[in-house]
This record gives structure tokens, sequence and C-alpha cells, in this order.
């Protein structure tokens, strides 16, 4: 079969994959000039930043797409396990290391907070249970197709629901078994990995930490780009065809089937179509005169980012490759981004991948990626809270790290939701498409594939499971078995 893929981030690559290690013909049509979506690269002043996604967990899921296509993933993409997941820094002085082994996690909480390593493990094996009841049902299959619902492990995860936090709050699962207010803060920070507000957001989604304090945070050799190439040119070897510069102008639809692809003017059909463009725009730009499913299109968007990409010419002993700087007001921070504000003392996260891959700054420096959470874009004075929250993170890093950092500051480029959106067609500048603040979010995403138009597929952070590398990567996986099951595709 021809199949046509709508864009190229790390979704629709994986898609490509997929479908070319299948036998078929695949194009992949890019609006921009590169691969990889949010997780593209740039340098700038000899500094090599990573774009988009700085986390890297669950790296399985890049393998399996190396052995579906044949080859041994070692040959073409390498990582590292973190010994130390992240470095966590509070106003009064507080510092605190998250190691990758659970146990000398545990011990360092003990040490630094007074938290017996006893109330830490068990929070962890919680994490790990509700993984275990759900994640390979509600994460890796389709939550729309019967199929899903008549597998014998459905069972026993809807009768855990009531112990698995669905009807309360994150922040109360996380009181109730951590109680020291430094770590609940901690591990109240894992909403933000799908733009969700902790204190609104279901406690099943304490199965965050699970991914990386029993699988584990990791890092690719050459920055997070690489997972990038190493997809894209593994789609190449498998004969994808690659579009760039080419932003696909509509779907046709014929009959109730989508059939073609129009761009630049032209006209192409298509057997079976992927969107990995955000499903808002793919209804709204590309799709204008079909039924919309306007339930989930008004969908509360997740929170967006403002990044600023510095060179900083010092280098920190005390950074790792992951660093966060606590607000002391959390609860406000989240109360502002879901009035549509930055808050005046955000919590600030710093990746520095020249700690791993020294070529990434000159000597002596550092590559600085600090992203603040903020709102998506409801056409608030951007250009002033840039302004204003750049002071205030200064100001922040400053105080805790007794280093004035603004002269320190060789270069810099800024990302903000309105250019998220314009670079990436992510609706509003959302970076996870819709929140999870709704305790049956994870039903109501869009799903893998179109219930009223035939042969058209959804893959990426705006459809099922959601946003995020591990999830954008299973998203594809969902297309491909969908596919496959309905029509026989793989034959």
């Amino acid at each position: 079969m021809k199949i046509g893929v709508i864009g190229a981030g790390i979704a629709g690559l994986a898609s490509a994959v997929r479908m070319a290690s299948r036998g078929h013909e695949v194009h992949v049509f890019e609006a921009n000039s590169y691969p990889g979506g949010k997780l593209s690269e740039f340098s700038l002043n000899g500094y090599r930043f990573d774009a988009g996604p700085s986390l890297f967990t669950m790296p399985q899921y890049v393998d399996e797409l190396f052995r579906l296509a044949g080859e041994e993933p070692a040959d073409h993409f390498q990582y590292e396990r973190l010994p130390v997941v992240c470095h966590y820094f509070w106003e009064d002085g507080a510092r605190l290391r998250a190691y990758g082994d659970e146990k000398e996690f545990a011990r360092e909480v003990e040490r630094q907070l007074g938290v017996s390593p006893q109330r830490l493990q068990a929070a962890l094996a919680d994490s790990h249970r509700k993984y275990e009841l759900t994640g390979r049902i509600f994460l890796e299959k389709s939550l729309h197709r019967l199929s899903t619902w008549l597998d014998k492990r459905v069972l026993p995860a809807m009768m855990a629901m009531p112990r698995l936090g669905l009807f309360t709050s994150m922040n109360a699962v996380n009181r109730k078994h951590l109680q020291h207010p430094k770590l609940v803060q901690l591990f109240n920070r894992f909403a933000t990995y799908n733009g969700s507000n902790p204190y609104k957001a279901p406690g099943l989604l304490t199965i965050i930490p699970h991914f990386e304090h029993h699988i584990g945070a990791f890092f690719p050799k050459g920055g997070m780009h690489a997972i990038t190439r190493s997809i894209y040119e593994l789609a190449l070897r498998k004969g994808v065809r690659f579009h760039f510069n080419a932003a696909v102008e509509e779907i046709v639809v014929e009959q109730k089937r989508a059939v073609a692809l129009k761009v630049k003017g032209q006209t192409e059909r298509f057997d079976r179509i992927i969107s990995n463009m955000d499903v808002f725009f793919t209804y709204k730009k590309l799709l204008p005169r079909e039924k919309h499913p306007h339930r989930i299109l008004r969908q509360e968007k997740s929170t967006s980012a403002i990044i600023f990409y510095w060179g900083i010419r010092k280098e920190f002993a005390e950074l790792g490759l992951h660093n966060i700087f606590f607000s002391e007001d959390y609860r406000s921070e989240f109360n502002h981004l879901a009035s549509g504000k930055v808050f005046q003392d955000p919590t600030v996260y710093i990746n520095i991948s020249s700690k791993l891959e020294p070529a990434d700054a000159p000597p002596g420096a550092e590559n600085w990626f600090t992203m603040i959470n903020a709102p998506y874009n409801a056409g608030q004075d951007w250009d002033a809270i840039i302004k204003e929250t750049r002071a205030n993170t200064l100001a922040k890093l400053s105080r805790v790290l007794g280093v004035d950092i603004a002269p320190l500051i060789e270069c810099e480029e800024v990302l903000e939701p309105r250019t998220i959106e314009s670079r990436t067609a992510s609706h509003l500048g959302a970076l996870y498409g819709t929140n999870s603040n709704n305790r049956l979010a994870a039903f109501l995403r869009h799903p893998n594939f179109s219930g009223r138009i035939k042969g058209l597929y959804f893959c990426g952070g705006s459809a099922h499971p959601g946003g995020g590398i591990p999830l954008c990567l299973l998203s594809a996986k969902i297309v491909d078995e969908v596919m496959q099951e309905t029509d026989g595709s793989s034959k």
C-alpha cells in the first residue's frame, strides 16, 4: 500500500519506519526544512542546543523500531543510564540529588530531608503497581477498540480503580505517601510532564515516577536530537521518501474515505493517511468541510513554556544534566498558569547537555536550556511577560547559586508559546495537546483513528496516549496495530 504521513515529528518518523518495515511505500510531508518537530537542534556562537524535549525515558521504544526494521539498535543509536536523574534546589538552601538507584535515592532523601527511606520506597512501589495494572492497557493500546476492553488484563485494572487515585488529586496522593512538603513538591512536579496541574490532575498520574526511578532516565549519545537523527536515517534506509518545505494543504475525502493529500496545489493519492499534525489543525486546516469532533477540540489545552537558550561562560560543579529550582509557592504558581499568567517566582528547569557532551559548549562554558512553565497562548502580552520572566528567572538563579548569572550570558535565543505554535503547529503553543486535569482525561483524547473517515489515522502528542517522547512513540505503535487489525495492512 501507499501511505502518506503528515508531519515528521517523532511520532510521524516512527510511523513511517513502522509502515516501511511492513513493506509499504511511505511518503512523509513536512512543512519545515528539517525532521523532528519539537525534537530538533540548533547552534549559536559555538553552543549546540537541543530545541525541545530534554528528558529521555523508555529507550526500548526507540530500540523497538530498529529491531522491527531488522537492524541492531546499538549499531545506530547509543545511550547511557543516568546515575543521578535530577538535581533539586530550594530557596532555603536545601538541595537534593535524585539518584537513579532507588535505594540510593531513598538514602539521599533521608540525609537531606529526614524522611525515612521506607516512605519514599512505598511511594515508588505504589507508582510501579499502578503501571503494572494499567500501563500496558491504557498507554500501549487504543482505548477506542473493543479488542482492548476484551483483554484479560482490563478487569483487574478496572477492579483496582478506586485504589489507583483516579478519584483524588495527584497532590493528595503524594501528601498521603510522602508527607514532607519538599518531597511532595518534588513528586507533584511530575504532573508537568504532560502539562497538567498536580492539584487538579488525578492521582493516577503518580504512575510517572515509575518511568524514571524503576526503568531509568537516560541520555542519548550526541544529545536528544540523536533520537530524531537515528530514526530519520533508519527511515531513509527503509526507503521512506521525505518531502520537506511541503506543508499539506488538504486531506482529500471521497465517500467518507481519506484518499489523497493536496500539497503545493498538487494532489497525490494514498491508500492510508497518518496525521502527525496537531489534531486541532488537522481538522481546522486540512478537513474544513468534514464534521469536526468539537467536544475534543474544545478541551482545555496543556501548559506551554518560555525557554531561554543561554550560552553561559562558566561551569557550575553543583549542576548536572537536569536541574530544578523550585518556586516557594507551588500552588500559587499553578493557579497563575490556570489563569493565563506566569508566576513571579517560577519553578525553573535547566538542562545542560554539555555536562555529558562537552562539545556542546566551548571550553569552560555550559549550554543552558532554561525552561519556565507558561500558559498556552490566549493573546497575552508575551513581549512584556518574557521580559519580566527573564528578570525573575535570573534573580532566582543568582540567589540560589550565589552568582550573578546575567553577566555570564554570552548568547541567547528564546522560544515561547507564539513561536512554539508557528514552528511546530501546536495549537495555542500547548506543548502536550490537552491537559490531564480531568480524571477521565486519558479516555477523552482523540483516538488514533477517525471514526468518521476511513483510512485516516492520528499519532503524536495531541492524540492518545498523549505528549512526551515515549507516549508519542507509543501512539505510532498503536496506529500500526489498529491499522493491521482493521484492514490487514501488514499483508
